[in-house]
């Protein structure tokens, strides 16, 4: 893989080591005693290290074949003290974030469409004890780690090809391990960056709209979408700074039994006048942006004639097969649905959903027989989906495509530019999880919320902990806008009016979500002289009021109580204390020093520090 060039503070190569039917070899990564292991066979491997500082090196391996075989599988072992290791972080560790014991590892499975190739090890104190990461984008990769109650040692593994695989000639894949005793946040984000440094794994670009706030169908309409209803919804959405809507699973059908045997052919059944939507969405200042499960052609469809025979398997239950992208057929098939809707209607995104039903299992044959021009499964779709957004963009160069956990990898980003935490439907604390940690390896892909919901009888401090749980995404609104109380109303357009105006900390700023292990239960963001900080339980917030000229900290809590423990040089600040919908409660000057200040700040309201001097 070719590198962009970057800064690097130190380098050299370890000579590289060239052996063939070996099953073992040892050497030293990053400080820590490495073996890799495999039945090679004829394959020549050859092994180097590049270090670019102390603590952070990286380990390419290359495997040959004169003639082409199956390649075997390999992995990479090591262990380490657990000294200071409380958790481990992974993209599909969610709120179990414990290691397990050597003998049920904690564990990520990653491959094209599906998770991330990284593992975090991290301190009580929120370092970064070991990450290590491969560019293994594309095919099956299981990195875990485990602690083994015998000698308490935490044992790892990266395993590679454990799944079935067409034949290869040459490969090769890059692992990196980093000891550097830093914050495992930003850890992660230079992982996020080395990925994006090949030009394999260059990510598509990011247009400013995607990230600004979006009105979703889903939760307030389901599939009774209707013209009416969200030309309605979003007249009041473009008034709160909402400037796209999603319309979402409905449209293209009259069915409404939630399965996919009538998914496919993607004609405007429930809504025939898209058309004339998408124009009026237009006319309102909004853009457009249309779901779509990719890889489905219901057992109900033309679209299943049509492809019959170049399908990877049938989904029970759903009733719908799943098409194999290494049809050349169904490739154009795909990428010409979502030009002819994009110019057709003028649409301005697409919502592709269920891209990881594209999948090889124990029944692929792993050939290229019967028409199919790939065997890989993984290849094809890789292929498919770089030529869709390459057609997209020649037609809109700003095109905005969304996927949603856990179809969120280095691969993923080139060809979306929105990331959207699964579905956890009136669930704050699970969105604050999932957007967190989407945000840790994203990039500056957009990473948004799913969509927000809540009951209409919250007492409305309530309510707005939807809205303060994903702060440090874009947020999706998913109620009926006009239906809410009118108290409901106000607190969103506070809360937008706020993030739009501080969007630039917010999204850009350095993000840091505290205590992984106890699923970040206060998240910071801070960009030139400003900081935010969002506290979701009662604990002590510390701040260096010598840094910031503007300080922030909002109370997404029930409890009206924020202690602040204060770092550094006395500074004379005017604080505003304002409730969830905006009111003020509270204006004066205070000089913050060293020491410890209480402040009574309404359940889900905040208080905001200004420097006067």
């Amino acid at each position: 893989m070719s590198k962009k060039n970057n800064v690097i503070l130190l380098f050299f190569l370890v000579a590289g080591t060239l052996f063939a039917q070996k099953k073992e070899q040892n050497f030293e990564l990053a400080g820590q005693k490495v073996q890799l292991t495999g039945e090679f066979g004829d394959f020549e491997t050859e092994t180097t290290i590049e270090k670019l500082s102390d603590g952070l090196e990286i380990l390419t391996i290359s495997l040959t074949h004169q003639k082409g075989a199956t390649p075997p599988e390999f992995s990479l072992k090591w262990k380490l003290p657990s000294s200071n290791i409380a958790g481990y972080w992974s993209s599909a560790a969610f709120n179990d974030k414990t290691i397990g014991p050597s003998w049920a590892p904690s564990s990520v499975r990653s491959m094209l469409a599906k998770q991330a190739p990284v593992i975090t090890l991290f301190g009580h104190d929120d370092s970064n004890r070991l990450t290590f990461a491969a560019t293994e984008a594309l095919n099956t990769v299981v990195l875990s780690s485990g602690v083994k109650e015998e000698d308490g040692l935490v044992y790892n593994e990266i395993t590679f090809f454990s799944e079935k695989h067409q034949s290869v000639t040459d490969y090769e894949v890059k692992i990196r391990f980093d000891a550097r005793p830093k914050s495992y946040s930003k850890t992660l984000e230079e992982v996020a960056d080395w990925w994006s440094s090949f030009d394999q794994l260059m990510p598509v670009e990011v247009p400013e709209v995607a990230r600004k706030p979006v009105y979703s169908s889903w939760y307030s309409y389901h599939q009774n979408v209707t013209m009416k209803d969200l030309l309605a919804e979003c007249r009041l959405a473009k008034q709160m700074g909402f400037e796209s809507i999603i319309v979402d699973d409905g449209w293209q059908t009259l069915d409404s039994n939630r399965g996919y045997a009538f998914t496919g052919d993607w004609e405007p059944e429930r809504i025939p006048e898209m058309k004339e939507f998408v124009k009026e969405v237009h006319e309102l200042g909004m853009k457009f942006i249309l779901w779509y499960a990719v890889p489905f052609a219901g057992e109900n469809s033309k679209a299943y004639e049509k492809m019959k025979g170049k399908f990877l398997r049938y989904w029970n239950g759903q009733g719908t097969y799943v098409l194999d992208p290494r049809y050349p057929e169904v490739r154009q098939f795909i990428i010409k649905t979502y030009v002819d809707a994009t110019n057709n209607w003028n649409l301005d995104g697409f919502k592709l959903d269920f891209i990881g039903r594209f999948i090889a299992d124990e029944d692929t044959k792993f050939t290229t027989d019967d028409g199919r021009d790939y065997a890989s499964v993984n290849e094809a779709t890789d292929v498919l989906m770089t030529d869709l957004i390459k057609s997209l963009q020649e037609i809109k160069p700003d095109i905005m495509i969304e996927f949603r956990q856990p179809y969120v990898g280095p691969a993923m980003r080139k060809y979306g530019n929105m990331f959207r935490a699964t579905d956890c439907p009136n669930l704050s604390s699970v969105n604050r999880i999932r957007t967190s940690d989407l945000r840790l390896l994203s990039g500056s892909t957009a990473v948004h919320s799913d969509m927000l919901m809540w009951h209409y009888d919250e007492p409305v401090e309530v309510a707005a902990l939807q809205m303060l749980n994903v702060l440090y995404s874009v947020p999706q609104i998913s109620v009926r806008l006009e239906d809410i109380p009118e108290d409901h109303f106000k607190m969103i357009k506070f809360y937008t009016d706020y993030w739009l105006k501080n969007r630039a900390v917010l999204l850009d700023g350095d993000f840091h979500p505290t205590s992984p292990l106890t699923n970040y239960p206060m998240l910071e963001a801070a960009k030139d002289k400003k900081k935010i900080i969002t506290v979701f339980n009662d604990q002590i917030v510390d701040i260096d009021v010598a840094k910031f000229e503007e300080i922030d900290i909002i109370n997404a809590k029930t409890a009206a109580r924020i202690v602040v423990v204060v770092n550094g040089k006395s500074k004379n600040f005017q604080y505003t204390i304002m409730d969830c919908l905006g009111v003020e409660t509270k204006k004066e000057a205070l000089e913050l020093s060293d020491g410890t200040y209480s402040f009574n700040v309404p359940a889900s309201g905040l208080i905001s520090f200004k420097a006067t001097n």
